[in-house]
């Protein structure tokens, strides 16, 4: 199976998917617990509630493979993106309620990490830094919008629940803050709770790549999954939530597309 696909887009907006796979190498099956074969941790459905942006002819880079492989959206050298607090590794251990991810015995030892990020992280780097120098190359700016979910309540890693949208700029940095704006009022004044920069402010996707003062703006969309999906072991797709969520989306897309550095936008 291929490490990630791309659809090919000449928009401005670039999104990533690193959350969304669920393939797994068959030689790393047999080392998982049973609470980890079912994926719970996975980005549910993000493609299928983000379809419409082929419409806004959208480049969207996503991964096929798991997170439990290695994750896309931690830095390669495992560096804590948000210290003080829990989260998860590069090639975690732990699920997100803190139930063991591997047999004891079978955890990945540094050369099989190593192993993983030359298979799977450095060609989904590799290639979503190709479409961002490409889509930059054709407009002057590239807009990268980095798309996850995420259970609405997740005790290990925040209190209480999730807000719906979640919108993350590593605190402003890594976008321009009029675009930012745009995206948190459009939120704010929807049927869905928001939030900027709150629990999920950005990882690794968000923070390297968006660099406004070289016309590359970056912004993580973390949803929770109560939005538009039943969140049980069914991991089920909840079409009327969805249609309600998919237009306030749509229109967050909308703000990114007609958006231009420096100037008034058109939304």
């Amino acid at each position: 199976m291929d490490i990630f696909q791309t659809r090919i887009g000449d928009s401005p907006i670039v999104l990533s998917m690193p959350h969304s796979g669920v393939a797994i190498p068959p030689t790393m099956v047999p080392s998982l617990t049973p609470a980890a074969i079912t994926l719970p941790d996975t980005d549910w459905h993000i493609p299928k509630l983000y379809s419409f942006s082929d419409r806004l002819d959208a480049t969207i880079v996503q991964a096929n493979y798991g997170r439990y492989v290695v994750d896309l959206n931690r830095p390669r050298d495992n560096s804590n993106l948000y210290p003080g607090q829990s989260g998860t590794g590069l090639c975690p251990l732990e699920l997100f309620d803190g139930t063991p991810i591997y047999h004891q015995g079978s955890e990945p030892d540094s050369a099989e990490i190593s192993r993983r990020c030359l298979q799977y992280w450095d060609p989904y780097h590799a290639e979503l830094q190709a479409q961002i120098s490409r889509i930059k190359s054709k407009h002057g700016f590239a807009v990268l919008y980095d798309c996850h979910s995420i259970r609405s309540h997740v005790s290990r890693l925040f209190e209480g629940e999730l807000p719906a949208l979640n919108i993350g700029t590593n605190q402003g940095l890594s976008c321009a803050h009029d675009l930012q704006d745009k995206i948190a009022l459009r939120c704010n004044e929807s049927n869905f709770s928001s939030v900027l920069n709150g629990r999920f402010r950005g990882g690794y996707i968000t923070r390297h790549y968006g660099i406004p003062e070289n016309n590359v703006h970056s912004i993580q969309m973390e949803i929770a999954q109560s939005a538009y999906m039943e969140e049980n072991s069914n991991y089920a797709w909840n079409a009327k939530k969805a249609i309600a969520l998919t237009a306030v989306l749509t229109d967050v897309l909308q703000i990114l597309l007609h958006w231009r550095p420096g100037q008034i936008s058109l939304v």
